[in-house]
């Protein structure tokens, strides 16, 4: 036996079809990995599964799918006590794969479910929303949230995180400012906001880096604001550079809050929640995650 330790893997129901995985697991099961298998089919299963895997002692829990299939079993790791939380792993098998994507984590099954289940625990920070919902990557509100939660699902499963640009310069005509008052430690901003990010990783809606500073254990979240003013140049830039953009306006926060006058909807690991006032914080060293030792996000 290679290792006797139990694993369990969450697949989203969407993917579980997938062959490299099937072929993956059946590869690692063959050197001698214990490693259980559960697939979610309805919202509450990803908190039930995680559930089982302390009543079954596992030392790790995979999340395999998308950004949301991560977000829903890190929450509810979240929810545990220390003493008792498994490990996450991540296999992506999601449209955009953001947080994966940006962690460095490998896109080949095989190389992710290894990773996922020997690689190093690493402790990493999680963001939390009005107090009772979570973010492992990134919020974010304004015209991209409106894109990213109204793409067509043909269109994801067609073209991946390229659907969300695209859908989004279909959608121009439909550009709206949020209007809005963001506070924090030594930061206080009002105005008209288009596109806002809050990043505990750095990139969303698939790909675009809307927080690209931003580091999973450094106990802040990166905040990135772009005015309605300057949407076209701010749009253009982020697609053709890397370089600071002056038209954002960046902050580095271990909380904030947000007022808005009208109701906003701000996209939570592509969860929707909607409401005037939401309060974000960071839970520095919240979970254990493995991660690639080359992860860009690790401070």
């Amino acid at each position: 036996m290679v290792n006797d330790s139990i694993t369990l893997a969450i697949l989203n129901g969407k993917s579980a079809g997938n062959e490299d995985l099937r072929q993956a697991i059946a590869t690692l099961r063959k050197e001698g990995y214990r490693l259980e298998v559960r697939v979610t089919w309805e919202h509450g299963d990803g908190e039930r599964y995680v559930r089982e895997a302390v009543d079954l002692n596992a030392t790790t829990v995979i999340a395999a799918g998308g950004d949301g299939t991560i977000n829903e079993i890190a929450t509810a790791l979240a929810g545990l006590p220390p003493e008792r939380r498994p490990v996450l792993g991540i296999v992506p098998l999601g449209t955009a794969n953001d947080f994966a994507t940006s962690a460095g984590i490998p896109l080949e099954m095989e190389n992710a479910l290894r990773l996922a289940i020997i690689g190093k625990a690493t402790a990493i920070d999680l963001a939390r929303v009005n107090g009772d919902r979570y973010f492992i990557n990134m919020a974010t509100g304004g015209f991209g949230t409106r894109i990213t939660t109204e793409t067509p699902e043909k269109l994801k499963s067609a073209l991946g995180g390229v659907s969300y640009f695209i859908h989004g310069l279909m959608r121009m005509d439909t550009l709206k400012a949020d209007s809005c008052h963001l506070r924090g430690p030594d930061f206080d901003w009002q105005g008209d906001a288009l596109v806002i990010g809050i990043g505990n990783g750095r990139q969303a809606g698939g790909g675009q880096r809307l927080c690209p500073q931003a580091l999973i254990n450094d106990g802040k979240l990166e905040l990135t604001i772009a005015t309605s003013q300057e949407l076209l140049p701010t749009l253009l830039h982020t697609l053709t550079s890397d370089d600071e953009n002056p038209n954002l306006i960046t902050a580095s926060l271990p909380w904030l809050t947000i007022d808005a006058p009208n109701e906003m909807t701000f996209n939570l690991d592509g969860e929707p929640l909607t409401g005037t006032k939401f309060r974000i914080e960071v839970m520095p060293d919240a979970l254990e995650c493995r991660l690639p030792p080359s992860c860009e996000l690790l401070a």
